[in-house]
C-alpha cells in the first residue's frame, strides 16, 4: 500500500510481475469468461506448488518472507480474481470470504497452503501454493455451461494450449506459439501511464490483501511484522512532516500542542504494519492528532497505535484522544479504571484529550466531573470533553464544574455534518446536526470533534431517492432536504473541480465555531481523497446556502 502511494505521488510506472497476465492465452481465456462462453462462473481450481528438496534458502527463512503463499500463491489468486471479475465484466473481483489452512514447517514458513475465496455473485474458488509439495501447477475454471482448463498457466513456455468444453459440443484446444510474455510485459510497462490495463494497482493490492488473509489463516506472521517489531518507514528515513504537507492547525485552549484539523481514527488497523502505513502517511500530510478508544478492537488497538507512537518516537509530537466509559461499563469508576488501562496499553502517562465515550443520564453530572477532574490534577489528563452528550448535559457538567472549583469539559464529539440526522447510527449516540444545536455550538464557542461527517457516505454518489438497498443510510438520512443538500454540495463541487466528499468535509471546517472532524481511512488512497477537502475554503455565504439557509 505505501509502496503503491509512492508510486503514484512520484507518477512513476510500477508494475506487478505477473508475466502471464500479458499473454494472449490469459487474455483469451478471460474474453471467453466475459462472453459467458462456459455460462455462469461457478469455481475456479488453480494451483501453484513445487519441491525445492533441501529446507534452506530464501524460500524457508521467515526473515525473507519465504514459504509458498508470498513466493508463488499470487498466481492463483490473481488468476481466481481476474476469472471472478471477467464473469462481472470487471478487471477484477475481491472475495467476500477468505479461509485457508496450510502447513508451517519447522523454520516457519509455509511449506503448503490451501485457500478457499467465495465472491459476491456466489462463485468460489480452490487456490493451492507450496515450497515443499509439487502440484500439478493447472487452472480450471467451472461454468454452468462447461470448463476451461489450463494445463500451463504461468510458467509458458514456447508452446501454450488451453481446452474449452461445453456441455453438448466437442471439446475444443485453443493453442499458442512463438509468443514472448516477458517481451509483452516489458512493452506494455514501458508504454504504461502509471500502471497497465492487465494488472492495475487496485489490482495488486487487491492481490496483497487476499494473500495476508491467506497468512492469517494460517496464523502465519514472519518476524518483521510482529505487534512488537520496529517497522521502519517506507522511505527507511526518520518520520517528519512534509514540506507541501496540506494540512491545516487549530487550537484547543489548554493543550501547548497544535492540532491537525483532520483527527485520525485508530479503530480499524487490523495489524501494525497496516497502521504504521496509514499512520505514516497522515503524520507526513501533517497530522498530529490521533482518536482512540478503550472499546477499540478489545484494546489491540490502543496497544498498536501506542507501538507506532514508540516506534517513531513521537509522543510529545502528536495530540492524543482516549475515550472510555461506553455503555454498559458507563460510571465513575469505570472512567478511572478504563483511563488507567489506556494509558498503559499506549504506553503513556497521559491523554492530551479525555473524554467519556457515552453519556448515562443515570448518573449525577458532578461525579463525572469530579472523577474527570481528579485525574486531570494528578496529570493524567491535560483536557477533558465528552462523546455522545447532549447540549444540556454539557451545559450542566460545566456549571456544576464553575460552582465547585472543578475542571469543566472542553471538547464535544457528537455527530455533525452538513447532512442533518433524522436518526444516529447506534444507541446511546448523539447528533448536533439541527439548527438549534448548531446555534447552541456557536453562542458557547464549543470545540466540536464531530464524528461521522460524511454521513456515513451520502455524499459520495451512492445515496439517490431511488436507492433504498442500505436501511440505515435510508433511516438516518432520507429526506428531501437533506437531497437539495447533495444537490448543492455536487454544484459546488463541480465549480471547485473537487469531489461532494470535499465539499462535505469543507463545510464542516468552515463552521463559526472550533471543529477537528474525525476519519477512519482504510487505505492510503482513502486518506488522500478524504484530504482533498482540505483545499476548499467556503465562504460564510456558500456555508448558509449549502445548509439551505440562503
Amino acid at each position: 500500500m505505501a509502496v503503491v502511494d509512492v508510486a503514484r505521488s512520484a507518477g512513476t510506472t510500477l508494475v506487478e510481475a505477473f508475466m502471464y497476465r500479458f499473454h494472449p492465452q490469459t487474455k483469451a481465456v478471460l474474453d471467453l469468461v466475459r462472453e459467458g462462453a462456459i455460462g455462469e462462473l461457478v469455481h475456479v481450481e488453480a494451483s501453484f506448488a513445487f519441491q525445492t528438496g533441501a529446507r534452506e534458502g530464501r524460500l524457508y527463512d521467515p526473515a525473507t518472507a519465504g514459504g509458498g503463499i508470498l513466493d508463488v500463491g499470487g498466481y492463483p489468486v490473481s488468476f481466481a480474481r481476474a476469472v471472478a471479475g471477467a464473469a462481472q465484466g470487471s478487471a477484477f473481483a475481491d472475495p467476500i470470504e477468505v479461509t485457508g489452512a496450510g502447513t508451517i514447517g519447522e523454520t516457519g514458513v509455509d511449506e503448503w497452503a490451501v485457500a478457499q475465496l467465495v465472491f459476491a455473485s456466489g462463485a468460489t474458488a480452490t487456490v493451492r501454493s507450496g515450497v515443499a509439495l509439487e502440484d500439478e501447477n493447472t487452472a480450471t475454471i467451472l461454468g454452468s455451461k462447461g470448463s476451461i482448463r489450463l494445463t500451463d498457466p504461468w510458467t509458458l513456455t514456447e508452446a501454450q494450449r488451453f481446452e474449452i468444453r461445453i456441455v453438448g459440443e466437442q471439446p475444443r484446444t485453443v493453442e499458442f506459439s512463438g509468443v514472448e510474455p516477458y517481451g509483452l510485459e516489458a512493452a506494455a510497462t514501458a508504454a504504461a501511464d502509471l500502471e497497465t490495463a492487465e494488472v492495475s494497482l487496485d489490482d495488486t493490492l487487491g492481490n496483497a490483501k487476499v494473500l495476508d488473509q491467506w497468512r492469517a489463516a494460517l496464523e502465519l506472521r514472519y518476524p518483521f511484522e510482529t505487534e512488537t517489531s520496529d517497522i521502519p518507514t517506507v522511505t527507511g528515513r526518520p518520520l517528519a512532516r512534509r514540506a507541501d504537507a496540506p494540512m491545516p492547525y487549530g487550537e484547543i485552549a489548554g493543550l501547548d500542542k497544535p492540532v491537525s484539523r483532520l483527527v485520525m481514527g485508530v479503530d480499524n488497523q487490523a495489524d501494525l504494519a497496516h497502521a504504521s502505513a496509514i499512520f505514516d502517511h497522515f503524520f507526513e500530510q501533517g497530522g498530529n492528532t490521533f482518536d482512540t478508544a478503550w472499546l477499540y478492537g478489545g484494546g489491540e488497538l490502543e496497544t498498536r497505535f501506542g507501538q507506532w507512537v514508540r516506534n517513531r518516537g513521537v509522543r510529545e509530537d502528536v495530540v492524543v484522544i482516549t475515550k472510555g466509559a461506553h455503555t454498559p461499563f458507563n460510571d465513575p469508576e469505570s472512567v478511572s479504571r478504563q483511563l488507567l488501562e489506556s494509558l498503559e496499553r499506549q504506553g503513556t502517562d497521559y491523554a492530551d484529550i479525555y473524554m467519556t465515550h457515552r453519556d448515562n443520564p443515570a448518573v449525577p453530572v458532578g461525579e463525572f466531573v469530579d472523577v474527570i477532574d481528579e485525574h486531570i490534577r494528578a496529570g493524567r489528563i491535560r483536557v477533558a470533553g465528552a462523546s455522545n452528550w447532549t447540549p444540556e448535559r454539557f451545559d450542566a457538567a460545566n456549571e456544576y464544574a464553575t460552582a465547585n472549583g472543578k475542571h469543566g469539559f472542553t471538547v464535544l464529539s457528537n455527530h455533525f455534518g452538513l447532512a442533518e440526522a433524522l436518526d444516529v447510527p447506534w444507541a446511546g449516540c448523539e447528533h448536533v446536526t439541527d439548527r438549534a444545536s448548531k446555534a447552541w455550538l456557536e453562542e458557547r464557542n464549543v470545540t466540536l470533534l464531530p464524528w461521522s461527517s460524511q454521513a456515513r457516505g451520502f455524499f459520495t454518489g451512492r445515496a439517490r431517492p431511488d436507492v433504498t438497498t442500505d436501511a440505515e443510510l435510508v433511516r438516518c438520512y432520507y429526506s428531501d432536504e437533506n437531497f437539495e443538500r447533495l444537490r448543492r454540495a455536487e454544484q459546488l463541487a463541480a465549480e471547485f473541480g473537487v469531489p461532494a466528499t470535499a465539499i462535505a468535509l469543507a463545510y464542516v471546517l468552515a463552521q463559526p465555531f472550533p471543529t477537528f472532524p474525525l476519519f477512519g481511512p482504510r487505505t492510503i488512497a482513502e486518506a488522500r481523497s478524504s484530504m482533498t477537502g482540505l483545499s476548499v475554503t467556503l465562504t460564510p455565504e456558500q456555508v448558509a446556502w449549502l445548509d439551505l439557509r440562503d
